[in-house]
C-alpha cells in the first residue's frame, strides 16, 4: 500500500465519513499502489475474505438509480432483487454509475455522491466484525461494519440473493 494521497471523489468520500459521525473509517482511508476494481484483488490486498468487501454497484430499479453494497463472495440476483423491490433491476450504464455517484466504476464508495442513492446493503456482510469498501477511486478502501455502513448510507438491510434450496 502506497502512502496516503488526495483525489477529489475521495476527499468527498471523507468529508461524508466524518459528516455521518465515522471518524474512525475517515482516518482508515488506504491507498494500494495499483488498482483493486474486484473484490478479490481487494481481499487479496488486505489479507480478509472476499466476502467482508463490500462491492458498491450501481443498478437500476425501474430506471432510477440503486446502489447495492454486495458481499464480494457472492453476485446479486437482480430477478430475486426486484422480486423483493416489486419492480424490474437492472445494470446501470457507466454514465448513470458516475451521474449518481460523482464516481467511476471499480471505485463507487458507499457514501459521498452528489444526491442520496437508494441504498440496499446485503445482510451477508453482517457475518464479518469487518468490512471494507471502496472509498471513491479503484486505489482506495476504508474500514467499517455491517451496522455502520447501514448508519451512515441510511441503507436497507437485505438479502441479494436468493436463499439456497436444501433438499432433505
Amino acid at each position: 500500500m502506497s502512502a496516503s494521497t488526495s483525489h477529489s471523489a475521495v476527499d468527498q468520500v471523507r468529508a461524508a465519513l466524518v459528516t455521518a459521525d465515522a471518524g474512525t473509517a475517515a482516518h482508515g482511508i488506504r491507498w494500494f499502489d495499483d488498482a483493486v476494481t474486484t473484490a478479490a484483488a481487494a481481499a487479496q490486498a488486505l489479507g480478509v475474505e472476499v466476502g467482508a468487501i463490500a462491492n458498491s454497484l450501481v443498478f437500476t430499479l425501474d430506471g432510477e438509480p440503486l446502489l447495492v453494497l454486495t458481499s464480494g463472495a457472492h453476485r446479486v440476483d437482480t430477478a430475486f432483487l426486484g422480486d423483493r423491490l416489486g419492480g424490474r433491476v437492472g445494470r446501470a450504464s457507466k454514465e448513470l454509475v458516475k451521474e449518481a455517484t460523482g464516481q467511476v466504476i471499480g471505485g463507487v464508495a458507499p457514501l459521498g455522491h452528489p444526491a442520496p442513492v437508494r441504498t440496499l446493503v446485503d445482510t451477508a456482510l453482517a457475518a464479518f466484525d469487518e468490512v471494507w469498501a471502496a472509498a471513491g477511486h479503484a486505489r482506495t478502501v476504508f474500514p467499517t461494519t455491517f451496522d455502520e455502513l447501514v448508519r451512515i448510507t441510511g441503507g436497507e438491510p437485505t438479502p441479494v440473493e436468493a436463499p439456497a434450496v436444501t433438499t432433505d
